[in-house]
């Protein structure tokens, strides 16, 4: 069969659609780029590079691990619940905010191991209703629950026969695990429990390196608190846990983590994430190409878990879940009021289902046992937003359009026909939406939410649909199109503005795979969306452009650095090299020109910028653009 490629030109959106750029749904909180002295190791970890598959751990076909994943990848939405003796200290100790993450405060605030456990004495949930957390879940269209069962301090939420640091050493005593796994299954949630493996400042694990009383003995650690521990929690609890959520490996090695699978063996629909054994960059940051090395290698288990942020592109054909906070904690912590909109939660939900993944949205309670009022405002909001729309996310898969300027698209494929939510953030002022390339005949188009049929026609640049004035939503309006077949979507290019000048946003940029180590992303700042994280040398950004006048253009890049650095602009057969001067601060962008091309022919066009491996400090990108050298 002859192979048809489509291309699109954009140019005629700008007049509804001002920047042409995709909106970013990038995390008010950075993730972390450094690693915390209280999660290092005194001795180096063992190399990242992938390890085979040891003989005697189970492979399966692909048959299997689809059934096995079925339901996760249905749900698209669980909560994540970060809970521990921590959440009644509230991030303050010795009467000082301390200034980490609310579930680390024992390692920030350097806090001696006895001192600690005389104050967990005084945890005391008296308030904790665990059915009322399952509901509210539910009720905010999650399908299931993580909780942290052991977080790094070493506290067991359960009482545990391997040492006394539990839930019995406090003034609550009860088992906090049991009626909530009791709860979920009445209410049809899954329950899945975070256990930190390794790093365990109480017990003798990892990474105690304030206070000789959790000086580590990884042996003994593993082999009488961790391992029994996992048993524990493995054969405890019923239908729970459905999976199992590890972190911070360090410490790590094969011989742990083939006892750890072993133990594990007794429940075989269990769902592990990626940080069990060895994790490919930091706090979860993906490195792509070492996705393929570790496909179906049970040591690397079976979801990536970007953290605090969100793959431009999603990960291919592996399985992901972004874990993000509603504020800048994990843990509760009593000062912490930065709080994301539930706009934006509900635009990161859609985001990264439009992208084949799970959205992990993490809960803080106090140490009463409460949610705090915030999150159940938040909570709320979102449930009545899926209550109405979660057709468009259970149960979807990634969008066939590479870039959308006015939102995201979610996918359902049927025999013969595909379903295409189109999530609408920005509603057009001629309320006439462009499915941009889209080349299938189209069955129907209504709004979601009541049914509506609207009118629709194609167009040499996909499909138009005409909407209502207003959206229905503030927060996203969902229309729902049926198409014939499976979706047939153009390529997108960006056209010359009148002056013959070319703007490349940042929403339109591609990033392609770098060789080794994970691309920069987006991030949002007071100005606007910018590309960040640029800290790997190998990894590049890109454009796709059409219709230019033959002739030499200035390049002009609109970027911020602490730094001075080098990168090179190719296109075509040409590479330019062109020096970065630091603007000293991140939040300082400057204009700079990187020198001059020349564009022989008006066709198609690609070009990309990457950094000089020799002499690279990551920089900011929020705009390129290609000036004619003649035009002053």
């Amino acid at each position: 069969m002859k192979k048809v490629i489509l291309a699109l030109a954009i140019g005629t959106l700008a007049s509804s659609h001002p920047g042409l750029a995709e909106t970013s749904i990038a995390p008010t909180v950075s993730p972390i780029t450094e690693t915390p002295a209280y999660l290092k190791q005194d001795k180096p970890a063992e190399s990242p590079s992938a390890t085979p598959v040891p003989d005697g751990l189970p492979r399966e076909s692909k048959e299997q691990r689809d059934a096995r994943m079925a339901w996760w990848r249905d749900a698209r939405f669980g909560m994540f619940i970060h809970w521990g003796v921590y959440a009644r200290l509230g991030g303050i100790y010795d009467g000082k905010e301390i200034p980490s993450l609310g579930e680390q405060i024992m390692g920030r605030g350097e806090i001696p191991v006895a001192k600690y456990k005389e104050l967990a004495k005084e945890f005391n949930p008296t308030k904790y209703n665990p059915e009322d957390w399952v509901l509210m879940a539910k009720k905010a269209g999650m399908k299931y629950i993580v909780i942290t069962a052991k977080h790094v301090d070493g506290f067991a939420l359960w009482p545990t026969a391997t040492n006394d640091w539990d839930v019995e050493s406090t003034a609550y005593k009860k088992d906090l695990l049991k009626p909530l796994a009791e709860a979920c299954k009445k209410h049809g949630i899954k329950l899945g429990f975070y256990y930190a493996q390794t790093v365990d400042w109480s017990n003798g694990g990892a990474c105690n390196n304030w206070d000789p009383a959790g000086a580590d003995d990884i042996p003994n650690y593993m082999k009488n608190i961790a391992i029994p521990q996992i048993k524990e929690l493995a054969n405890n609890y019923g239908d729970a846990p459905a999976i199992l959520w590890w972190d911070v490996p360090v410490a790590m090695n094969l011989d742990y983590a083939k006892q750890i699978l072993d133990v594990l063996s007794v429940r075989p629909g269990l769902i592990q994430n990626n940080r069990l054994f060895k994790m490919h960059g930091h706090m979860g940051v993906i490195d792509m190409a070492a996705l393929e090395e570790i496909k179906g290698n049970p040591l690397y288990g079976d979801t990536e878990t970007p953290e605090q942020y969100i793959p431009p592109t999603g990960l291919g054909d592996r399985d992901f879940e972004v874990c993000m906070t509603m504020n800048d904690t994990w843990g509760y912590k009593s000062f912490d009021h930065n709080w994301k909109s539930s706009k934006t939660l509900i635009h990161q939900l859609i985001d990264i289902a439009s992208k084949g993944g799970n959205y992990l949205l993490n809960v803080g309670p106090t140490g009463e046992g409460l949610f705090p009022e915030p999150i159940v405002e938040r909570l709320d909001v979102i449930g009545k937003w899926m209550s109405v729309n979660s057709e468009s996310i259970y149960g979807t898969t990634s969008s066939p359009f590479a870039k959308l300027v006015w939102g995201r698209c979610t996918t359902k494929k049927h025999a013969d026909s595909t379903t295409l939510f189109l999530h609408v953030f920005d509603w057009p002022k001629d309320a006439q939406l462009l499915v941009p390339g889209l080349a299938n005949k189209v069955k129907s188009a209504s709004l979601l939410a009541d049914g509506k049929k609207l009118k629709f026609k194609k167009s040499p640049e996909g499909v138009e649909i005409a909407l209502p004035e207003k959206a229905l939503d503030a927060d996203a309006t969902v229309i729902k199109l049926e198409i014939v077949g499976e979706p047939k979507v153009a390529k997108v290019f960006i056209k010359p503005s009148p002056d013959g000048s070319i703007e490349l946003p940042v929403g339109l940029v591609d990033f392609p795979t770098p060789a080794k180590g994970g691309s920069p992303r987006f991030q949002e700042s007071e100005s606007g969306t910018e590309i960040g994280f640029w800290d790997n040398p190998e990894a590049a950004v890109a454009w796709e452009f059409t219709g230019a006048k033959p002739s030499e253009y200035e390049v002009l890049a609109e970027v911020s650095g602490l730094k001075d650095a080098k990168v090179f602009v190719e296109i075509g057969d040409q590479k330019l090299a062109a020096p970065l001067a630091n603007t000293k601060n991140y939040a300082n962008y400057k204009i700079q020109n990187l020198g001059k091309i020349r564009i022989a022919g008006a066709g198609d066009q690609r070009i990309s910028v990457k950094p000089d491996s020799t002499d690279w400090t990551a920089f900011n990108l929020r705009k390129l653009t290609l000036k004619p050298a003649t035009a002053h």
